[in-house]
């Protein structure tokens, strides 16, 4: 048997309908977001889960919940699944950071691995932390199904990460729609992307909510 990694990004939430920057910010789910925890612990319930890490930040706890709950499953929270901080960003839009902060946030975009939000975090910090995740993880599980319930960019780190795909491209590359399930198996000649962004587990109203 292989280890197999199931990355879930949280469900909606209110910044993620209007794209307003949340990195660090400890906000809720909104009512549609829990139902996305819901969906998805019904549809993956089944599966033999062997942990659950998440991100302790709310959003993220709560979408974990739901399939943890049913199956008696304990959380192990891990401050290096937590989503970039965007600093001086924070619960900012991007017009409004391209008004205000002009200057970083054209070299964010150009490269977002080795530049940073004003006051924020570089790419390569959040892939540091996350990488240590990721390998607790993996020396503590040799085989089985781990779900990893994180954040968007962290997510599209990780994943970076894994596959090789250099971090300065990992908002290009890589689409992780709210409550998107990516998967990665850890195999013999590596790790082997089977699925990004898979939200094939929501009911069909809440896959129409994409959010950003």
């Amino acid at each position: 048997m292989t280890l197999t990694l199931f990355f879930l990004r949280h469900g909606e939430t209110v910044a993620s309908q209007f794209g307003t920057y949340c990195g660090r910010l400890d906000i809720e789910l909104t009512g549609s977001g829990l139902q996305m925890a819901e969906d998805f612990a019904q549809s993956y319930r089944s599966f033999n889960w062997v942990a659950v890490y998440s991100s302790p930040l709310q959003r993220a706890m709560a979408t974990a919940h739901p399939l943890c709950q049913a199956l008696g499953i304990t959380i192990h929270q891990r401050p290096g699944l937590q989503e970039i901080f965007y600093g001086q960003w924070e619960g900012k839009t991007p017009t409004e950071v391209r008004r205000d902060f002009h200057t970083d946030y054209v070299k964010w975009l150009a490269d977002p691995g080795w530049n940073s939000p004003t006051g924020g975090e570089k790419g390569i910090d959040i892939a540091r932390r996350s990488s240590e995740v990721l390998e607790e993880i993996e020396q503590t599980h040799s085989h089985g199904n781990v779900l990893i319930v994180s954040h968007k960019a962290t997510i599209r780190i990780m994943v970076c990460t894994l596959l090789g795909i250099d971090i300065g491209r990992f908002r290009d590359r890589l689409n992780v729609p709210v409550a998107a399930l990516s998967v990665v198996e850890m195999g013999e000649r590596g790790p082997c992307l089977h699925r990004i962004g898979d939200r094939s587990h929501l009911r069909p109203e809440l896959q129409a909510r994409e959010g950003n």
